[in-house]
């Protein structure tokens, strides 16, 4: 077995805050819609600086990931296999809010509602490949709220 490398920790900041708002996001019906510049400017205008920001989606039709942010194809793929893990053409039993509607809750439940990221010197501390998205799960535009909350020290 191989020792992982760490680095050393840095001392505590003193002043340790929080703070909560949320982020409207207009979606125009399923796919992947990029949420990264919307939660840095909401960082931004906190000027938070060091700590952790919680993401939290408040519907049960849609849902969030952390995904590549090069290549298109790969949000692609990954909604195709959606698709097909949970298809409109089933009979399911919840059916009252239209044939999207349960697949929308399948997919959301094997996705996420909640992501939490390192925030260091006032970034989001994402791989150089990685985005944030709000994976939209229903065949109807939607508005959709993310609700965030920041725990760390300010600028």
């Amino acid at each position: 077995m191989t020792a992982s490398k760490t680095n050393p920790a840095t001392k505590i900041e003193t002043g340790l805050g929080q703070c909560q708002g949320s982020v409207s996001i207009s979606t125009d019906g399923p796919g992947f819609l990029s949420v990264t510049s919307q939660v840095q400017n909401w960082i931004d205008s906190i000027e938070a600086e060091c700590g952790l920001i919680t993401i939290f989606i408040r519907h049960t039709s849609a849902s969030l990931t952390i995904q590549e942010n090069a290549d298109p194809d790969v949000l692609r793929d990954l909604g195709d296999k959606l698709c097909e893990l949970a298809p409109e053409e089933y009979p399911y039993r919840h059916c009252s809010e239209g044939p999207d509607d349960m697949p929308a809750h399948i997919k959301a439940m094997l996705t996420s509602t909640m992501l939490s990221i390192p925030v260091k010197k006032g970034k989001l501390q994402l791989g150089q490949w990685q985005g944030i998205y709000l994976i939209e799960h229903r065949e109807q535009p939607h508005d959709r709220l993310l609700e965030l909350h920041f725990i760390g020290t300010a600028a």
